[in-house]
């Protein structure tokens, strides 16, 4: 089983992952989640020091496809895949909830 498919929601994940925004600045990012829908991978992350717009209490969805050295980041920006892969993570945080109990 790879790392991806064991990761799932890591709430002491304190690692921090640096990607290249737009004009080429690094972001630093936690990484909140990772969230496996159908055939494709996503995660879910949170700048470290807030971006422009955005609240604090905001994340960021991630299409991660394998390359040939690395990862490849996606911002995600269809709204549909975003609710998606945020009422899995919040139905992976229930059941976490539900085992613990």
């Amino acid at each position: 089983m790879s790392d991806r498919e064991e990761f799932v929601v890591d709430e002491d994940n304190e690692e921090t992952l640096v990607l290249a925004g737009p004009d080429g600045e690094e972001i630093e990012f936690v990484e909140i989640a990772g969230i496996a829908l159908g055939d494709k991978y996503y995660c879910i992350l949170q700048p470290v020091e807030l971006l422009e717009g955005m609240q604090e209490d905001e994340a960021l969805v991630f299409e991660v496809t394998q390359g040939e050295e690395d990862d490849n980041f996606q911002l995600v920006l269809d709204d549909d895949i975003i609710d998606q892969v945020f009422d899995e993570y919040d139905r992976l945080l229930d059941e976490m909830e539900d085992a613990q109990q």
